[in-house]
């Protein structure tokens, strides 16, 4: 079964569970708010991230106390709070108010609300522009709403993701869990939001054109075949049989590998 029918039918089988949840909180009175697997969201169902894939992404993208770290449909505040207690300072970003005040509970006994907030907001609009590290899971289509706006953001942010892929945007990182993780739901993807270098660059050595697909390079140094990668603002790449290694800083790059030069973009 593909990842999408699965997906499908998660959201009709517990639509069922989470409108027979509702019936029986009617008939009973008011209860404590209780996440049911597959109730329905702004833009996707809620399905919990095992905690063994948490850890693995905040793993791949190597948080740290000083990083901000994001999660896009926070749900119950499961990845917050994980990033919290490995001392980053960690933000909720969820539609449903209830789960918003569930997360703060969890947060609160967990002993982390000095570093995990939660914001009922609409990941759409939300700035995402602070974060050193944004986590998510949700839906393909959702990832690639998204993507244009992540592409957009500093070079070098770490973004990770439970299963969903962004399409043709490769993951830098991919990790399939088969311990600690039983469900459907067990690969951690990374990327790194790469600097722009597209276009044509002056260098004493030649000019250097450079065609870029995300974090992929090709192109031309003087009359040499170019091949490179991107991974945040460091750039390495080839030219013929000789490799460079350097810096992107806006409209500059700084290269060492047989020689030094510094890389001007034309504009």
């Amino acid at each position: 079964m593909t990842t999408r029918l699965r997906l499908l039918f998660l959201c009709v089988l517990f639509a069922g569970i989470t409108s027979a949840a509702h019936a029986q909180a009617t008939a009973t009175g008011q209860k404590p708010f209780e996440p049911q697997v597959g109730q329905a969201g702004k833009d996707v169902v809620w399905v919990p991230t095992p905690q063994a894939v948490v850890d693995k992404m905040l793993d791949l993208t190597k948080v740290t106390k000083n990083d901000v770290v994001m999660d896009l449909g926070s749900g119950n505040g499961i990845t917050v709070i994980t990033a919290a207690k490995r001392g980053a300072r960690a933000i909720g970003i969820e539609y449903n108010p209830d789960m918003v005040e569930l997360s703060k509970k969890n947060a609160a006994d967990a002993g982390v609300s000095d570093r995990a907030t939660f914001v009922k907001a609409d990941l759409f609009e939300t700035d995402l522009s602070k974060a050193d590290v944004i986590t998510m899971f949700l839906l393909p289509s959702i990832n690639m709403k998204l993507r244009p706006k992540i592409l957009d953001l500093r070079p070098g942010t770490r973004i990770a993701s439970n299963t969903f892929t962004m399409e043709d945007w490769q993951a830098d990182e991919t990790a399939t869990l088969s311990e600690g993780c039983s469900s459907s739901w067990c690969t951690a993807l990374f990327w790194i939001v790469p600097a722009k270098v597209d276009g044509r660059w002056t260098t004493p050595n030649g000019e250097l054109n450079l065609t870029q697909t995300f974090q992929m390079l090709s192109g031309t140094l003087g009359n040499q075949a170019v091949q490179g990668r991107l991974r945040g603002n460091e750039i390495t790449f080839t030219a013929s049989t000789a490799k460079y290694t350097g810096t992107v800083d806006g409209n500059t790059i700084k290269m060492t590998g047989p020689t030094a030069f510094t890389a001007t973009k034309k504009m």
